[in-house]
């Protein structure tokens, strides 16, 4: 009798803690359909700690936050934008993920690249289902060579697909040009919504393909850090910035699983021959171990946030889209960027302009005493 009294206290000590953990996600999941309804709501700064370098910021659910006066730091990568269409969404959603794959970071796979958006049927060429991605590359004729790969072997061979041209670069890519001689020689021009391309006979029937594809140099690498209290709410914060990126950005790609990262990385290695490693300061676990390590006591979990966009003001409204969305999330503690102090790249977004605050006047060179 004592067994099975203990085994109804220990099952009910179990639903107790079920029903607590159901009902903050149902508390936080509130939060997130709030914002994603209601983003015009501004944050409030409600003060600056000029040691610290942080904005206290309140969200329109009263959330505060901590917001670091930093900045993302961003690079330059030559982008083709590729519009896959399809007998139904379904079938375009298919061949865009495939097309997309292995894609996170150009440190070691072959190219960055994600789903931008969906595209309905009355604005394509052929009037079908369409999803509008980007692959990004170090240069032009590596990026070629990107697309032809990734459409040859991912879209080409997907139910019902065709690839049109998304982009209107400075250059253009003969992308289509150069997969039509899969064709063997059967292969046909064809102009499709008064698009020059090429129909290539496959066993199923025809793949259509755009002759030519734009590409330009457009913007990788903008970020923002999620430093949260715990995991569930760090990730509940992560998928609503995510969200409300997609919803609310257009013109940019979050080329991470979901667009969230969970495992930075820092260039090189402390220990062994590596292009990276670990972003070890960001570890939470190695909070007490590590001397240069950036979370906060109380922090044991970190999300990246990592866009490109076709250009510095798409991945500017992303991640002021994203930081507004992640803030209202309850358990989150602090929000960060990562930068290597402008020497990575050209381009730079602030947080503080992120969170509505506007950029400090440049100061003014005193004009020189004349000579007398």
């Amino acid at each position: 009798m004592c067994f099975k009294v203990l085994n109804y206290l220990l099952n009910l000590e179990k639903a107790s803690t079920c029903i607590k953990t159901l009902k903050l996600y149902k508390s936080q999941l509130k939060c997130k359909v709030a914002y994603m309804s209601s983003n015009s709501n501004p944050l409030e700064i409600q003060s600056y700690d000029d040691k610290e370098k942080m904005f206290y910021v309140k969200s329109p659910n009263g959330n505060v936050v901590k917001v670091q006066d930093t900045f993302a730091e961003m690079f330059g990568l030559w982008v083709g934008r590729v519009l896959i269409t399809a007998q139904n969404e379904k079938w375009a959603q298919i061949a865009a993920s495939l097309t997309t794959g292995f894609a996170t970071s150009v440190i070691e796979a072959t190219a960055e690249a994600a789903i931008e958006r969906t595209v309905p049927a009355d604005q394509t060429p052929d009037k079908r289902p369409g999803i509008l991605i980007q692959i990004y590359n170090r240069d032009r004729f590596e990026l070629k060579h990107q697309l032809m790969q990734r459409i040859g072997q991912c879209t080409l061979t997907c139910p019902t697909t065709a690839a049109f041209n998304g982009l209107v670069g400075k250059r253009t890519l003969d992308v289509g040009n150069s997969l039509r001689y899969f064709g063997d020689g059967f292969q046909k021009k064809a102009m499709v919504g008064g698009r020059k391309c090429w129909k290539i006979p496959v066993m199923e029937g025809n793949f259509i393909v755009e002759n030519g594809f734009g590409a330009m140099e457009a913007v990788a690498g903008g970020n923002f850090m999620i430093f949260a209290k715990d995991q569930p709410s760090g990730l509940l914060a992560a998928e609503a910035a995510a969200d409300a990126i997609r919803a609310n950005a257009p013109d940019v790609i979050m080329q991470f699983p979901g667009g969230v990262c969970r495992a930075g990385s820092k260039a090189g290695s402390l220990k062994y021959k590596l292009k990276a490693s670990t972003n070890h300061p960001y570890c939470p676990t190695l909070r007490t171990l590590v001397p240069d390590t950036v979370v906060p006591e109380g922090v044991t979990s970190v999300y990246e946030i990592v866009m490109n966009g076709l250009t510095l003001d798409a991945v500017k409204k992303g991640i002021k889209e994203g930081v507004t969305a992640a803030v209202a999330v309850p358990g989150v503690v602090k929000i960060s960027s990562g930068n290597y102090g402008g020497k990575l790249g050209p381009f730079k977004a602030y947080l503080r302009e992120a969170i509505g605050v506007p950029m400090p006047e440049p100061a003014q060179t005193p004009l020189a005493k004349p000579k007398t």
